[in-house]
């Protein structure tokens, strides 16, 4: 693979991963709006959704509902983790220009999908949320982390490449002349 293409692929997986982070903050703003939108479709009878799911999403919506009523302060929290996602997107925009230089924020990126495991499985159950909801939580770190695996895979060929590039051909060697014979 051509250095170029490497760097268009790293570029794009990165633009991929930017994409999921932004989403994942600015959907964090409208939290109200999105408890309730998701609460109605599962109460729709199209909407084959298990009882544990509908009844659980019931009570997070009366939580939410009832923060955003007596307690509207809480949800400055949600505001401040939209905004981290939007400030950890910024971060990755050192390896979309230069990958090689900056293939120290991919492995930072990847630490924190690593890390989402433990914060799941121990705050998850501190908070009071069902066991099945884990695996969720778990998914965000073990999905983000294929993208960068797949950056930094092609952003280490692409420092072997700079590192170590092909050998110059030889030039070929100039003719050399026939030695004369003698003639007699």
């Amino acid at each position: 693979m051509t250095p170029q293409a490497r760097l268009r692929r790293i570029r794009y997986w990165l633009v991929f991963f930017i994409i999921g982070l932004v989403l994942s903050g600015v959907t964090a703003f409208p939290l109200l709006a999105e408890v309730r939108w998701v609460d109605g479709l599962l109460h729709e009878d199209w909407v084959p959704a298990p009882a544990a799911l509908v009844e659980f999403i019931g009570t997070v919506r009366a939580g939410v509902e009832t923060a955003d009523r007596d307690f509207p302060f809480l949800a400055y929290g949600t505001d401040w983790l939209a905004f981290a996602h939007l400030v950890i997107a910024m971060a990755f925009y050192g390896p979309l220009r230069d990958p090689v230089r900056n293939l120290w924020v991919i492995h930072w990126g990847m630490l924190c999908c690593v890390a989402v495991i433990p914060l799941a499985l121990i705050a998850a159950p501190v908070r009071g949320l069902p066991w099945w909801w884990i695996p969720i939580d778990i998914s965000f770190g073990l999905f983000g982390i294929i993208p960068l695996l797949i950056v930094r895979r092609h952003t280490l060929a692409l420092a072997a490449a700079e590192a170590d590039p092909a050998p110059a051909p030889k030039p070929a060697p100039a003719p050399t002349s026939a030695p004369a014979s003698a003639s007699a």
